[in-house]
C-alpha cells in the first residue's frame, strides 16, 4: 500500500519513529497518509509496550502541509463533499494528537507549514532546528490557518499569532522557540544522537524524554531583524477589532519617525494587501474565537469553517488562489469579493454557522478519548 511506504515505521525497543515520506512532494499529507498516521498513533497509544513515538520527515522538509490538488479537483467537479472527508480525517488526527496520552516528539528540521502544523504543534514535544521553516500560509490560498491553528496561534505571546496568521509570515527555528511553537532547539548535526538517547526510553512518562531533551537543547539569537523584536508594533496594530483597522494602524506606523528602515512593516502591509480580502476576516475572527475555545472546540468550527469555503457559495477564493499559487503559478489571483470592506459582518457570520442546507453534513464529532479509542476511532471513520 502507498500509505505504508510514505509512512515509514521503525521499532527501537519502546520507541517508534515514523518518518513521512514523500520528499518529493515535500511530505505534503495525503489522505491516505493521514488515515495511516490515524491508525498507528491510535494503535500505539493502546499499545503498553510503546512508551514514546518520534515523527520526523524525510528531505528538506517535515511537512509542507495537506495534499490539496485532489481535495481541488473535488471542489471544481462539484464533489466538495470528498473534500471534508479529508479534512474531517486531518482534523480527527490533529485531535488525537493534542490529547495523546503518550508523548510524542516532532522533528522540524526543515519546512513544516499549514497541515505539518497540525501533526506536530499539537504535540507535546516540537524540536526546530537550523532548517525549520515555519509559516501558516492560507490566506494567500483562499483559505484560513486550520488544523487547529486558531487554538495554537491564539496562545502565542501577545497578538503574534494574529499576524503570523494573517501574513503567512515565516519564522525559522529561533523564533519558533522564542515564541513558543518549538519547545525545544537542536542543531540538526545533533539529532541522529538526541534520536538514539530518545530510543532508551522506557518509560511513557514524558519527563524522561524532556530531560534528554533539554540536554540536547539550545537557546539560539533571534536574528535581529526578526518580527519577534517588534512584537510592540505588532500588538498595537494586530489587535485591533478589524482587518481594516489593522492595515490602517500599520500604515500609520508607516509614517513614525524611526531609527531603523520600516521595511518589515511595508513588507507586513503588503502581505495583507496581497491576501483573500475573505480569508483574512475568517482568519481573524477565528482567532479571535479561538483565545476562548478548546482544541476540540476550535477543530469543529474549523470544520464548518473549511466546508464553507470549499462549497463556494459565499466565495471561489480558494480555487482562486490555488490556481494562482499553485496551478497556473502566475501569482495574482483575482479575489472575489475584492475589497475587505465589501465583505459585510453577517457574510462572515456564515462561515460560523452549520452547513444546514448540505443533505446529510453533519458538524464534526470526535470520538471519546479513553483507553478504548483506537477501535472507536476506527469505527467512527467507518
Amino acid at each position: 500500500m502507498a500509505s505504508h511506504s510514505q509512512v515509514l515505521v521503525e521499532e527501537k525497543g519502546s520507541v517508534r519513529i515514523l518518518t513521512l515520506n514523500k520528499p518529493k512532494a515535500l511530505n505534503a499529507l495525503s489522505s491516505n497518509m493521514i488515515s495511516r498516521l490515524l491508525q498507528l498513533f491510535c494503535a500505539y497509544e493502546e499499545d503498553p509496550g510503546v512508551k514514546l513515538v518520534i515523527l520526523k520527515g524525510q528531505g528538506r522538509a517535515f511537512s509542507a502541509g495537506g495534499d490539496i490538488p485532489p481535495v481541488l479537483s473535488n471542489i471544481v467537479k462539484g464533489k466538495w463533499r470528498l473534500g471534508a472527508d479529508f479534512f474531517s480525517d486531518q482534523y480527527t488526527l490533529n485531535y488525537v494528537l493534542a490529547t495523546y496520552g503518550k508523548a510524542q516528539v516532532s522533528i522540524l528540521n526543515g519546512i513544516v507549514m499549514g497541515g505539518g502544523a497540525g501533526v506536530s504543534i499539537h504535540g507535546r514535544f516540537r524540536i526546530a532546528t537550523e532548517n525549520t521553516v515555519f509559516a501558516m500560509p492560507e490566506t494567500a490560498l483562499g483559505l484560513f490557518p486550520d488544523v487547529g491553528a486558531s487554538y495554537f496561534l491564539s496562545r502565542l505571546p501577545g497578538y503574534f499569532g494574529e499576524y503570523v496568521g494573517l501574513t503567512g509570515a515565516k519564522l525559522d527555528g529561533a523564533e519558533m522557540l522564542a515564541c513558543g511553537l518549538a519547545t525545544h532547539f537542536v542543531p540538526s548535526t545533533r539529532l541522529t544522537a538526541l534520536e538514539a538517547d530518545l530510543c532508551t526510553v522506557r518509560s511513557s512518562d514524558p519527563s524522561f524524554a524532556s530531560t534528554i531533551l533539554d540536554a540536547y537543547t539550545q537557546h539560539p539569537h533571534v536574528k535581529q531583524n526578526s518580527a519577534y523584536h517588534r512584537l510592540d508594533v505588532i500588538d498595537r496594530c494586530f489587535s485591533k477589532r478589524t482587518v481594516e483597522e489593522i492595515v490602517s494602524a500599520l500604515e500609520r506606523e508607516a509614517t513614525r519617525p524611526t531609527q531603523e528602515p520600516n521595511d518589515w512593516i511595508s513588507t507586513t502591509i503588503s502581505a495583507l494587501k496581497k491576501a483573500s480580502p475573505s480569508s483574512l476576516k475568517i482568519s481573524l475572527r477565528s482567532i479571535r474565537e479561538g483565545r476562548l475555545q478548546g482544541v476540540g472546540q476550535c477543530l469543529i468550527r474549523e470544520y464548518r469553517m473549511v466546508c464553507h469555503v470549499m462549497k463556494g457559495d459565499l466565495s471561489k477564493d480558494l480555487v482562486e488562489g490555488c490556481r494562482a499559487v499553485l496551478v497556473d503559478k502566475d501569482k495574482n489571483p483575482k479575489w472575489e469579493p475584492r475589497r475587505l470592506e465589501d465583505i459585510k459582518d453577517l457574510t462572515v457570520d456564515e462561515y460560523f454557522e452549520r452547513v444546514e442546507e448540505e443533505e446529510g453534513w453533519k458538524d464534526l464529532k470526535f470520538p471519546p478519548r479513553n483507553k478504548n479509542s483506537h477501535a472507536s476511532l476506527i469505527a467512527a471513520r467507518l
